[in-house]
């Protein structure tokens, strides 16, 4: 008896398949792309994803996907795929580096219950019924992504809290604001009915089946949004419990028992479990590691090699020799994408400050690591300001792999980090409430999924990299201006 996890992810989308008492069994992934067909878009083509599942499934053991007996879905959140009556796309999907809705935040006036960015469905919406009138009378319903799956697979149109309480279009609890449906002049009709994320949506269709190599007829759970599903399949279970996801974004999330208090520049959602967390979301980390390293014509490994020094050369843990040799004077500010916590800014843009003669490609992508590693250190900044104690990370993500990377974030964040022993945290959450949703599990076998977690790194107390924290700060609040800040609601 086995269970498959897919997370739909923005630069990827993953498969696991994890046995019946939570252990990974087998694993999968394929990379995409969006598109940028104008400035500040982001889309792509559903065909795109449901290419890379297909892909992603096929190479998984034939034994072991004939034994899944549910499957559970993770998604990027925010942004929106509209479907007409049929299931069709009706256009390409919206996602959530998307900024042409960035006029339209004063329709969500101050106070909000958490941060509104021109990413997430309700401005998107708002800009379909403003700008394509066509697209807006062919839709059916408006999904998040990991819905859109779902239902290509042939589940019921559904959507969970997690999801629907980051849409800016419903209380923090995840219930649809009717009253904000009616003056954005958005169809009640669009919006799917809420259920829990463990819940069943459905089962697979013979089609699906056959495309993907499954059994028919095996349930579908609702499922979550990747966040909640990362923190589901790394074990956060108790009131407290954080853990720092890096992709494309940066995620921190802390666990709590009961809904937290609002706090400008935070998130406060809801877990996949019947919990509540808080969040700081930071949009540029991998998508920003990357660009950079595609400028500086970098493979990964020379990259790493360039901005830390060969790890062969000294012991583990001592960075040492490469930070000198990258502390003269060179900052770099990943805002590629605008950015969220503590921002709120989606005019915010990056570059290097500071740059000399003397520096090298290696200095450069120094930098960029160094100034990733400050904006994550930001959003936890903004964490203890409301009140949380964080000293110890559980640490998931594909960009937060190479051991000198992960120094340098304990160093920057001033944290314990500890490696959860689950290389797809997502698509293992996402498995786990398939099980939920099959019965396998229940709430009460959660503490006991949880994976291990390996203390790899600890902070050193490194003072010119405190100094070289204080400068990125001071130098964003100095060219903020220059951006034409237009604040997020």
């Amino acid at each position: 008896m086995s269970f498959l996890g897919i997370d739909l992810g923005t630069g990827s989308l993953k498969v696991a398949i994890v046995d019946e008492n939570g252990h990974e069994q087998a694993a999968a992934s394929v990379a995409y792309a969006f598109e940028t067909p104008h400035s500040g878009w982001a889309e792509i083509s559903v065909q795109t994803w449901w290419r890379a599942l297909c892909e992603a499934a096929g190479r998984l053991p034939a034994g072991l996907r004939r034994d899944v007996q549910a499957i559970g879905f993770s998604g990027q959140m925010h942004g929106v795929v509209l479907i007409d009556a049929d299931g069709a796309a009706v256009r390409p999907a919206m996602l959530w580096p998307d900024t042409r809705a960035l006029s339209l935040l004063d329709q969500w006036p101050e106070p909000q219950p958490n941060p509104v960015a021109p990413g997430m469905a309700g401005p998107l919406l708002r800009w379909i019924v403003q700008n394509e009138p066509q697209s807006a009378r062919k839709t059916r319903w408006a999904l998040q992504p990991k819905d859109w799956l779902r239902v290509a697979l042939g589940g019921a149109v559904a959507t969970d809290p997690s999801d629907a309480c980051a849409t800016a279009l419903a209380d923090p609890a995840g219930v649809w604001d009717q009253a904000l449906f009616e003056r954005l002049e958005l169809p009640h009709e669009w919006f799917a009915p809420l259920a829990p994320s463990y819940a069943a949506g459905g089962i697979l269709s013979t089609e699906a089946a056959q495309e993907l190599g499954l059994r028919a007829g095996i349930v579908l759970a609702i499922g979550a949004a990747d966040t909640p599903c990362a923190a589901l399949g790394s074990g956060l279970a108790s009131d407290g419990d954080a853990l720092l996801t890096t992709g494309t974004g940066g995620q921190i999330v802390v666990l709590a028992e009961h809904a937290p208090q609002a706090v400008k520049g935070l998130h406060r959602y809801r877990a996949a479990s019947d919990h509540w967390y808080r969040m700081a979301a930071m949009q540029n980390v991998g998508v920003a590691l990357e660009r950079v390293r595609g400028w500086l014509s970098y493979e990964w490994v020379d990259a790493y090699r360039d901005a830390f020094g060969d790890a062969s050369d000294r012991a583990p843990g001592d960075t040492t020799a490469a930070i000198s040799s990258a502390a003269a004077g060179l900052t770099f500010l990943p805002y590629l994408t605008g950015e969220r916590t503590p921002w709120l800014n989606p005019a915010a843009r990056g570059g290097w400050l500071g740059l000399a003669l003397d520096h090298t490609r290696g200095t450069m992508m120094r930098a960029a690591f160094e100034g990733v590693a400050f904006s994550l250190r930001a959003g936890l900044d903004a964490i203890r300001a409301s009140g949380a104690t964080v000293t110890t990370l559980k640490l998931a993500g594909g960009g937060s792999v190479d051991a000198r990377w992960r120094q340098l974030l304990a160093d920057a964040l001033n944290v314990e980090l500890h490696a959860v022993d689950c290389p797809n945290a997502a698509p293992r959450g996402a498995a786990i409430l398939g099980g939920l949703a099959s019965g396998h599990w229940h709430a009460s076998d959660l503490a006991a999924l949880a994976p291990g977690a390996t203390r790899v790194a600890g902070p050193q107390g490194d003072a010119a990299l405190a100094e070289r924290y204080a400068r990125f700060l001071d130098l964003y609040g100095r060219v903020e201006s220059w951006f034409g800040e237009t604040p997020l609601r």
